[in-house]
């Protein structure tokens, strides 16, 4: 180890260290157990957590400033390997997403051709359609939602095997009873109205919140170029994080490792883990491992049929042509990477609550958007979901939400009263805790219109 590099790993060995407190930015001080809303709301919400995940975020932006201070180390992501070998073992899952995309992008522009030339017939042909567009929409977003509940900090100890029972159309279907809230059909008829509302010239534009890279932003990608294909929007906008942030949080970094990957699946997927870049002490044991055997007995890394890489190679096109014609874009902002909730937006980020206002739908994914949606807050489980996000609710300055949450952590309202206590009882009865949102097999999907 070089000079330079032992007096990086000590000062990194320090921020860490000096971070194990349970402290919270606010304002630019740092306050022991402060409440994140007492400056909106003049009262104190009790935090649900001893709040450790803030100190997690604290090192990892002490780390970022220490890595932005280097000279090598300058854009370096501490998580990268992981994330991308973390979406080579999603292969099944990948490669069943890009067919199930490429039938539905086809139908689309089918079915616009068709409807160019004539209209339904009759009302009953048109309330099919509808229903049809509404049941697609539903399929879309509940993928969505599921690829969430697969992200890195959740599948350290799994199998590949493990991984594949998680994903995947069976998967989901299993799934859907275990969604608690389902505001699905509010948000659609909010963007069906935006379409029918707005000429053909305005754009409609949806704004979704990253969460995890990896398979996660596969599938929010696939989310992103239906509603495109759809019509439901003209213009999807990604908002990754800045920094390395947790894990797996997504980076503008991994939306173009993905994009390569997809450009060429064949190379990606046939590549054994000594081809990609050095792994860390604990995968090298696992990869040493996985080495000494065939090659030819791990699916990752069996050749792609024709059809399986014809079917990622039309997902890459399609994406990557709407990313050139500026209709799915990027904007990092440093504000998701903030100390504190999201009820700090109108005063820490104006400009930005201007620009999310400007969007038809803003989608929230995964467990710590929402959490800081509700302030981190302990409340009562039947709390409405509008008074937990606080001022992004308040009509005319507030934005259009919807959270995609599946749940790793006991914070969540909305629910009905009694389901909670019911839930307590199946899983975590002898604690008498919330140990039914922890693992993520449950979810809340809500939204709220506060525009």
């Amino acid at each position: 180890m070089t000079d330079r590099s032992r007096t990086m790993a000590n000062r990194i060995s320090k921020a860490t260290t000096t971070s194990s407190r349970s402290w919270v930015l606010c304002n630019g001080t740092m306050h022991p157990g402060y409440s994140p809303n007492a400056i909106y709301t003049g009262k104190t919400i009790t935090p649900a957590h001893d709040m450790t995940w803030r100190c997690s975020k604290t090192t990892a932006r002490r780390m970022a400033t220490l890595f932005a201070s280097s000279t090598m180390w300058k854009t370096h992501d501490i998580f990268s390997r992981q994330k991308i070998s973390t979406f080579k073992s999603s292969r099944p899952a990948v490669v069943e997403l890009a067919a199930r995309y490429k039938d539905i992008i086809t139908q689309l522009t089918n079915d616009d051709k068709r409807m160019s030339h004539q209209t339904p017939d009759t009302q009953d042909a048109a309330t099919a359609a509808e229903q049809a567009e509404e049941i697609l929409f539903t399929e879309m977003c509940e993928i969505c939602l599921w690829g969430n509940a697969t992200d890195l900090s959740l599948l350290t100890n799994l199998s590949y095997d493990d991984i594949q029972k998680l994903q995947g159309s069976a998967a989901r279907k299993a799934a859907e009873k275990n969604i608690l809230v389902n505001d699905l059909p509010a948000a659609f008829a909010c963007l069906k109205k935006a379409r029918a509302d707005k000429p053909a010239a305005d754009e409609r534009r949806v704004d979704i919140v990253l969460d995890n890279a990896g398979f996660e932003l596969y599938v929010d990608l696939i989310l992103a170029g239906y509603l495109l294909a759809s019509g439901l929007a003209t213009h999807v906008v990604l908002h990754p994080k800045s920094i390395p942030w947790f894990v797996s949080d997504v980076l503008p970094a991994d939306f173009a490792a993905l994009l390569n990957a997809l450009a060429d699946p064949q190379a990606f997927y046939t590549s054994t883990a000594s081809d990609d870049s050095a792994p860390d002490e604990h995968e090298s044991t696992n990869n040493t491992t996985d080495n000494n055997n065939n090659n030819n007995n791990n699916p990752t890394t069996n050749p792609l049929t024709p059809s399986e890489a014809s079917t990622l190679k039309f997902l890459f096109a399609d994406l990557a042509r709407s990313h050139a014609a500026g209709t799915l874009s990027i904007r990092p902002n440093t504000f998701w990477t903030h100390g504190g909730s999201f009820w700090r937006l109108p005063a820490s980020a104006p400009s930005l609550l201007a620009d999310l206002r400007q969007s038809e739908l803003v989608i929230f994914k995964g467990d710590l958007n929402y959490r800081k949606l509700t302030a981190d807050g302990m409340w009562d489980p039947t709390t409405s979901f509008e008074e937990a996000i606080g001022p992004l609710a308040v009509k005319g300055r507030g934005i259009r939400v919807l959270a995609l949450r599946t749940c790793k952590a006991d914070v969540v309202v909305g629910l009905e009263v009694g389901r909670d206590e019911e839930l307590r009882g199946k899983e975590g009865v002898e604690s008498g805790r919330r140990e039914w949102a922890w693992s993520g097999k449950w979810a809340v999907v809500q939204f709220f219109d506060g525009r």
